[in-house]
C-alpha cells in the first residue's frame, strides 16, 4: 500500500519474463513420442527410426478426384503421370506409388497403351496397384518420406505437394497423418479466438453484474491474463524446449493443439474464482468505508487464508499429474500447477493490490444505473 509501484514493476517484469517463452510456442499432433521410453510402441518406433530411417515411414496421400471419365482414361492418365512426376521430383520424396508409377522406365505413352487393354490383361503389379489405388472417378497417389510425421520437414513437404498438385480436368486433395496434424493445428488456431472471446465477454458480463464496476472486470481479466502467460511460458519452456525433461522423464516435442486451449478454459476459471474471493471482501469494505486503501487491505487480509489453502490444495493435486507417463497429461498438470502458485502469490497477493491502490476510487465507478441501491457506510469501531 505504501509502495505500490515498487511492487508492481518488478512483479510484472518476472511474468513477463516467464511468459516470453511462449512466444517461440510449436504446435503439433500428439505421437508416440507422448508415450515413454519403457513403452512397447515407443520401442518399436524408435527402433524403426534408429535401423530404418530411409524406409518412409510416413506417407502422404494425394487423391485425385476426375471430373470427365475414369483413371484410365488416356487424359487423366496423362494427368496423373505428370503429377507423379512433380511429386517425385520433390525434396524429400523417397518415392511415389501410383497405378502410373508402376516402372520408371515407362513412358507417359506406355501406360496409355497399357491401360487400354483388360484389366485382366495386365501384368500383375500394374493390376493390384490398378485394383488398390484407383476407383471409378478416383485415383491415390502414395508419396514416401522419411520424415517423422509431426515434423517440420514433413509439414513443409505437404505445404509444397499442396502449392503444385493442381491437375487439369481433376481436384486433388492432400491427406495423411502429416496432412492431418497441419490441418488440425490450423484448425484449432482459427477456432481458438472464438473460444477465448466467448470466455471473455461472459466473465466481463458476470463480473460487472457482480461488482458493480465497470472498470474492475476488465483489471481481472488482465491479471488472469498474467497468470496464464507464466504457465504457458512455463509449458514451452519444459515441454517444448525441453528443460527438464530427464527430471520429468519425457522426450521435448511440440505441444498437442488442445493443450493451451484446454488450459486457458481451465486455469482461467480457476484464476477467476480467485478474483471473486478477493474482489468481493474488498466490495464489502469499500461499502462500508467508501475508503479504497482500506477496502484493498482489508480484502486482502481477509480473503488471504481461503485463497492460499485452496490454492495449496489445488497446486498439490495438480503436481501429482507431473507423475504421469504420458507427456499429454504430465503437461496439463504442470501447467495448472504453475498457474495456480504464480496466481495466488504474485499475481493476488502483489500485483492486485498495488494495481488497486494506484487505481483508487476508480476501481468502483460504475454509470448510475449499475450501481443500484448501496447500504449506508458504517464506521468500524477499533479493535481491541
Amino acid at each position: 500500500m505504501r509502495r505500490p509501484w515498487t511492487v508492481l514493476i518488478p512483479t510484472i517484469a518476472i511474468l513477463l519474463v516467464a511468459g516470453s517463452p511462449f512466444l517461440d510456442l510449436q504446435l503439433a499432433n500428439s505421437d508416440v513420442n507422448q508415450l515413454p521410453t519403457s513403452a512397447e510402441a515407443r520401442k518399436g518406433a524408435d527402433l524403426l527410426q534408429a535401423q530404418f530411417p530411409q524406409v518412409g515411414q510416413n506417407t502422404i496421400a494425394v487423391v485425385v478426384q476426375f471430373q470427365n471419365g475414369g483413371p484410365t482414361s488416356a487424359a487423366n492418365i496423362a494427368s496423373a503421370y505428370q503429377l507423379a512426376q512433380r511429386l517425385s521430383a520433390l525434396k524429400g520424396v523417397t518415392g511415389v506409388r501410383s497405378y502410373v508409377t508402376v516402372e520408371p522406365a515407362l513412358t507417359l505413352t506406355s501406360y496409355q497403351t497399357l491401360y487400354s487393354q483388360p484389366k485382366a490383361s495386365l501384368p500383375a503389379a500394374a493390376r493390384t496397384l490398378l485394383t488398390t489405388l484407383t476407383g471409378s472417378t478416383i485415383a491415390v497417389l502414395d508419396v514416401a518420406t522419411p520424415f517423422f510425421v509431426t515434423s517440420d520437414q514433413a509439414h513443409n513437404l505437404v505445404r509444397n505437394i499442396r502449392a503444385i498438385d493442381a491437375v487439369p480436368g481433376a481436384t486433388v486433395q492432400v491427406t495423411g497423418d502429416s496432412a492431418f496434424d497441419i490441418d488440425l493445428v490450423n484448425y484449432m488456431i482459427d477456432h481458438t479466438p472464438l473460444a477465448i472471446g466467448f470466455v471473455l465477454i461472459t466473465t466481463l458480463i458476470v463480473l460487472t453484474v457482480l461488482l458493480r464496476s465497470l472498470v474492475l472486470p476488465f483489471k481481472a481479466v488482465l491479471m488472469n491474463a498474467l497468470s496464464l502467460s507464466a504457465a504457458f511460458g512455463a509449458l514451452v519452456w519444459i515441454f517444448d524446449q525441453g528443460h527438464l525433461s530427464n527430471i520429468l522423464g519425457f522426450t521435448a516435442a511440440p505441444l498437442d493443439p488442445t493443450i493451451p486451449v484446454l488450459l486457458f478454459c481451465v486455469v482461467f476459471g480457476l484464476s477467476m474464482d480467485y478474483e471473486v474471493f478477493l474482489l468481493t471482501r474488498m466490495q464489502e469494505a469499500w461499502i462500508r468505508t467508501g475508503d479504497n486503501r482500506t477496502a484493498v487491505a482489508d480484502g486482502l487480509e481477509r480473503s488471504g487464508r481461503l485463497v492460499t489453502g485452496a490454492a495449496a490444495i489445488m497446486a498439490c493435486v495438480f503436481l501429482a499429474f507431473a507423475l504421469a507417463s504420458v507427456v499429454t497429461i504430465k503437461s496439463i498438470g504442470v501447467g495448472m500447477a504453475v498457474a495456480v502458485i504464480v496466481d495466488a502469490t504474485l499475481v493476488r497477493a502483489l500485483v492486485v493490490p498495488a494495481v488497486m491502490r494506484l487505481l483508487g476510487g476508480a476501481n468502483w465507478w460504475a454509470p448510475r444505473w449499475l450501481r443500484g441501491p448501496v447500504p449506508e457506510r458504517q464506521e468500524i469501531a477499533p479493535a481491541a
